[in-house]
């Protein structure tokens, strides 16, 4: 039995038409002798606008409760795809996450995937049918509906994919992956292939066509990722293992996110116990924590930098508040108008200057970074959100993106 695992975006079931027309496509792959499994996000924009209800009764509404609300848009998406499929005559179901096996652990709202008791969804397909699963959402070992964070449904559907073997095709309003976003710059190259390792790095910043739990289950289970736009009329990118295929440029890709704050305590006394209690913190709130930088001992004092999604802002307020409590001889800064930008690639394993390359670029642009982080295939900096668009067109000319 072929099967194929298709995923589709909120954009491409904005109303009737699409989701039809989208019921039209599965029903011709059905009849070229595939199994479909279908995963939805919710309609348009619905996800928004439940949490701005949700936020218009309460600034801080109850975890547990948004899930509950949340967990809806993608119920009336599939519901209403499968609906469009049976009228085409193509026997369908719709599935809950918990209908469909999807066990999850973790804080509400921010729950990642435990296991897939895939044999219910495996049952319906050998049965002809095919299976319209909501995305974003499962349920934990207590049976509350839970959700998966923005672009769980990527992670939905290529956690199905890796549990039934198959390829995952994921289905959006881009045409593929681009070198850089071509919403802030037309002129990018899209990108036939992309390895795991790149995409990875590139949805962690900022590249918001991919999920990066998404990348990562398709990485750990082998599972060949495509992303093409939903009218299907263009050829997507394929994220996959590296091969010799692949052209190896030392930059893929440039990434920038304006989502994130950067927080700096100042005179912290130098204690490892005080540094591991302010993360610790931020841990036990499940905050990410992307850029850290730290100075040197200065009086048995440091100063500490990081980043942080800016949605997370009310913690990090609070935890903020807590430790100057314990520590009232910090200053803190938060700093929201900020934005990350980071190149990417694995020839950087390779060949070296790109660091020394992009200094001079930032030098000769007037370009101020705060700070600065490293990995084997990637540079990061943290920038003014003003300087955005002079980096991004100077270091896209520079590297041919």
């Amino acid at each position: 039995m072929d099967i194929v695992i298709q995923k589709y975006g909120g954009s491409s079931l904005e109303d009737i038409s699409k989701i039809q027309a989208i019921a039209n496509k599965i029903h011709q792959r059905k009849l070229d002798g595939y199994s479909m499994v279908i995963v939805v996000s919710a309609m348009g924009k619905t996800t928004n606008n439940l949490i701005s209800m949700a936020n218009s009764i309460c600034d801080n509404p109850c975890g547990r409760e948004l899930d509950m609300l949340m967990s809806t848009g993608e119920q009336i998406s599939s519901a209403l795809l499968s609906i469009a499929l049976k009228k085409l005559g193509q026997d369908s179901i719709s599935l809950t996450g918990f209908q469909a096996g999807i066990h999850t652990k973790g804080i509400h709202t921010k729950n990642k995937i435990k296991d897939i008791k895939i044999e219910k969804v495996k049952s319906y397909l050998e049965d002809g049918k095919v299976v319209v699963v909501t995305g974003f959402q499962g349920v934990n070992e207590r049976g509350d509906i839970t959700t998966l964070g923005r672009g769980g449904s990527d992670t939905t559907a290529v956690a199905l994919a890796s549990k039934l073997n198959c390829n995952c095709e994921i289905y959006t309003d881009v045409d593929g992956i681009y070198s850089i976003d071509p919403k802030i710059y037309p002129t990018a190259t899209k990108l036939e292939y992309i390895s795991y390792e790149e995409m990875l790095e590139m949805a962690s910043l900022g590249a918001t066509v991919m999920e990066p739990r998404a990348v990562e289950i398709g990485q750990k289970y082998n599972v060949p990722i495509y992303v093409a736009l939903n009218t299907g009329q263009y050829k997507g990118t394929y994220i996959k293992e590296f091969d010799a295929n692949m052209e190896e440029k030392i930059i893929t890709g440039l990434t920038t996110s304006d989502e994130d704050l950067m927080v700096t305590i100042n005179q912290v006394p130098y204690n490892t116990k005080n540094v591991s209690n302010i993360f610790q913190f931020l841990s036990d709130k499940d905050i990410n924590i992307d850029m850290i930088s730290q100075t040197a001992p200065a009086n048995n004092h440091v100063n500490i930098s990081f980043t942080a999604p800016k949605s997370d802002i009310c913690v990090i307020r609070k935890i903020l508040s807590q430790l100057k409590e314990s520590l009232p001889d910090i200053t803190i800064q938060l700093d929201e108008d900020i934005t990350k930008i980071s190149v990417i690639g694995l020839g950087m394993r390779n060949q070296s200057g790109v660091a020394a390359k992009m200094f001079k670029i930032f030098a000769d642009n007037d370009i101020a970074f705060k700070q600065v982080t490293t990995s084997e295939i990637r540079i990061s900096y943290t920038i003014n959100t003003i300087d955005k668009d002079k980096a991004i067109v100077s270091i896209a000319n520079a590297f041919n993106l």
